[in-house]
């Protein structure tokens, strides 16, 4: 099994080129990124800022863009160097135990990154073609079918596919600003610092939540490994400003787009009066009252592509984290799938008990549970890139590393406060429903706390002899030669598929005529399912007469041979035939099933692999 961060794409994309084609080369990962930065979480948060404070939040914008792109370099550097995303990082220095919790809460932030992109491509096609809720929110996960025809296609095909995305979410407020006319000079004002507090803070976390996002941190590391670079100290010096240059100018995008969203808000709602606009559906309700047809057109269409888009980089993120945590492989559309439905769930609960209206104050609330989740991942990525064991002579430099934990400080601190002040105001609303909040909530909370102050003290505490250990598999032993391993019994599990020959010749040269062979079939027929070996239908005495011919060739050749049949599922029968007949090898077809067919139909192989406890020989 390979173990490079999103392997199936892993150095696929050539760089020795010159010029502007080696710049262009290097462009793409930070496009994947900056999706993120304007999904459409981003648009819950800043339209509720927009029309409840005016201008007066921007500058929280712009200190989430410098943050973020501070932390993204940090995160493409981690992967460049080290050749590590931050989770396959994250499971290489922390203790066990601890990378459990920190896959957890990495699942819980990407689950609340894919529910805003479902909403908001829900609430885009209901503006746009009138589509229920309930029914946008389903037809979201037909998606997995495209990720995985981008993904087949390659990484530049993907990342072409998102920059034109981008285009369009670009050129939409475009027109947008064109539309509703800001006033630049008021505009001007918001870039000046205010204090936070109430409302205001709990909506500038949710700010700083969607646009420095968490999964985003595990996904550059791995993106930029899909570029074949070269090595040496001067390789990396060179891949490291390239992908800089390429952060900065796709997250000073996404700064854009999300300052036209929040001054979109401002211009069009605040200065009209209308203070509490949290519904994405009531602002574009108010565009076309406000401005016509032309307004709410083009924020559903930029809405739908900004969904689509991350949907996208939310899949890969959550295949990094789970590849990386717990070194667990399963099929992109399985991950996509489970991804998708953590998400669906919340989402339909949500329409049907408290109605479509609800969903603005949902993609808020997912927004501060990913800023909640930032922590964990900045603390980590800060700490790897400091290591100047790791690093050597790329550790970022002390200004740096100074600004970096300032940045971590600021996330932690808005993080914690806001935490504190929600449960002080569950306690004074609760009634006599407290008793639950001091059992529940308060030591979940004082957890992850404790949880967090482990994650940041334990580089400094930890011997760098523990820090040395080998992701994921550890050292390689000593080989020692010993006598080769003979096989007595061998089994030949044939599904007259048409491979035969190529089967029984591999089983063949792995005992010669000192082993016993035992050729097995299992009839999958519906008779020998219900009936077992009582089936006598036709399918079972073609297939027994077939059986018994293979032994006959065999045992005429010099071979000694016996044939077994089984009835029903094809790896619990031949598991129970191991058993009996004390096979010590399997050699097996790989069922004839290709692609679609094997999520159809499954395979005999993935199946056997759980159930026997003998060596394997699979022939494709």
């Amino acid at each position: 099994m390979r173990t490079e961060s999103l392997s199936e794409v892993h150095s696929t994309v050539r760089t020795d080129k010159k010029g502007w084609r080696k710049i262009l080369a290097f462009i793409g990962p930070a496009y994947l990124v900056s999706v993120g930065y304007m999904d459409p979480g981003n648009w819950a948060t800043d339209i509720a800022g927009g029309s409840e404070f005016g201008y007066k939040l921007i500058w929280v914008l712009l200190m989430s863009n410098l943050i973020a792109l501070l932390l993204q370099s940090l995160s493409a550097r981690l992967g460049v160097v080290r050749g590590m995303d931050l989770a396959q990082a994250s499971k290489n220095l922390y203790p066990k135990w601890a990378n459990i919790p920190l896959y957890i809460l990495a699942e819980i932030a990407i689950a609340a990154c894919d529910l805003a992109e479902i909403v908001g491509m829900a609430i885009g096609l209901n503006l746009l073609f009138g589509l229920p809720l309930i029914w946008g929110v389903g037809l979201t996960a037909l998606d997995t079918v495209l990720l995985l025809f981008l993904m087949n296609k390659g990484m530049r095909t993907m990342e072409a596919f998102i920059v034109a995305l981008v285009s369009v979410i670009g050129l939409s407020f475009l027109v947008e600003m064109f539309i509703v006319s800001p006033v630049y000079s008021d505009v001007m004002k918001g870039f000046v610092p205010s204090k936070l507090s109430g409302d205001a803070l709990y909506i500038a976390i949710g700010i700083i939540g969607a646009t420095v996002m968490p999964h985003n941190l595990y996904l550059h590391s791995s993106l930029v490994q899909t570029r074949q670079i070269d090595r040496s100290k001067k390789g990396l010096k060179a891949a490291l400003k390239f992908n800089f240059v390429d952060s900065a100018i796709a997250l000073n995008m996404a700064f854009l787009v999300n300052s036209a969203i929040l001054v979109l808000a401002a211009a069009a709602f605040y200065v009209n009066g209308y203070f509490h606009i949290a519904e994405i559906q009531d602002a574009s309700k108010l565009l076309d009252h406000l401005f016509g047809k032309t307004a709410p057109t083009f924020f559903g269409i930029a809405l739908i592509a900004a969904g689509q888009s991350s949907t996208i980089t939310g899949t890969l993120a959550g295949q990094i984290v789970m590849e990386g945590h717990l070194n667990l492989r399963i099929q992109p559309w399985l991950r996509r799938l489970i991804t998708r439905l953590l998400a669906i769930i919340p989402a339909l609960f949500t329409i049907i008990y408290f109605g479509g209206d609800a969903l603005g104050s949902l993609l808020i609330l997912s927004q501060v549970v990913l800023s909640l989740q930032l922590g964990f991942a900045v603390i980590p990525l800060i700490h790897f890139t400091s290591d100047r064991k790791t690093m050597k002579e790329f550790t970022i430099k002390l200004w740096v590393k100074v600004l970096a934990w300032i940045s971590a400080a600021v996330i932690v601190y808005l993080n914690i406060k806001m935490v504190i002040d929600e449960i002080a105001k569950w306690v004074a609303n609760s009634g006599n429903d407290k008793i639950y909040i001091y059992l529940i909530v308060v030591p979940l909370a004082v957890a992850v706390l404790a949880l967090l102050i482990f994650i940041f003290a334990y580089p400094l505490f930890t011997s760098s002899k523990k820090k040395k250990k080998q992701w994921p598999h550890g050292k390689a032993e000593v080989f020692k030669l010993t006598e080769p391993v003979k096989y007595q019994h061998i089994g030949i599990a044939i599904d007259f598929s048409g491979n035969e020959q190529k089967i029984i010749q591999n089983a063949l040269s792995q005992g010669g005529k000192s082993a016993s062979y035992t050729l097995i079939h299992v009839v999958e027929s519906a008779a020998a399912r219900y009936h077992g070996d009582k089936s006598m239908d036709y399918e079972t005495q073609l297939d027994a007469a077939n059986l018994e011919a293979y032994q006959k060739s065999l045992e005429e050749l010099g071979y000694n041979a016996d044939s077994q049949i089984g009835f029903g599922d094809p790896a619990s029968e031949i598991s129970k035939l191991i058993t009996k007949n004390d096979i010590d090898f399997l050699v097996v077809g790989s069922h004839g099933h290709k692609r679609v067919k094997d999520m159809v139909y499954g395979t005999t192989v993935d199946s056997l692999r759980h159930t026997i406890q003998i060596p394997l020989l699979i022939v494709t």
